[in-house]
């Protein structure tokens, strides 16, 4: 049975991903070929898979997402919470990488 395309606004794709994460394990993640975006919390993965694909042209085979808990955020005695955000692995096609160290 084929896939059928589905088909989103292409104006909002670009909106949903934030950034490229670069910490000690997004790092260790690239040589499995896996990326690590912040993305926007109503962003579904559907929506995230066609944003990587046509942001940076590469064919995406998974995409995991995980919520993280807002951060607590204190400004003398006031306390609050920062904005939630989500998370997303993004495994791509072998052949496939992204460079997010350009060379000068």
């Amino acid at each position: 049975m084929a896939k059928i395309p589905t088909r989103f606004d292409e104006r909002r794709l670009f909106d949903l991903v934030r950034r490229p994460l670069i910490n000690e394990k997004a790092t260790r993640l690239l040589e499995q070929n896996k990326y690590t975006f912040d993305v926007v919390v109503t962003a579904t993965k559907p929506e995230i898979r066609a944003a990587i694909e046509a942001l940076f042209n590469v064919k995406v085979t998974k995409v995991n997402t995980h919520i993280l808990p807002a951060p607590a955020r204190r400004v003398g005695r006031f306390s609050g919470k920062r904005a939630q955000y989500k998370r997303a692995i993004v495994t791509l096609a072998t052949g496939n990488s992204i460079t997010l160290f350009p060379e000068v």
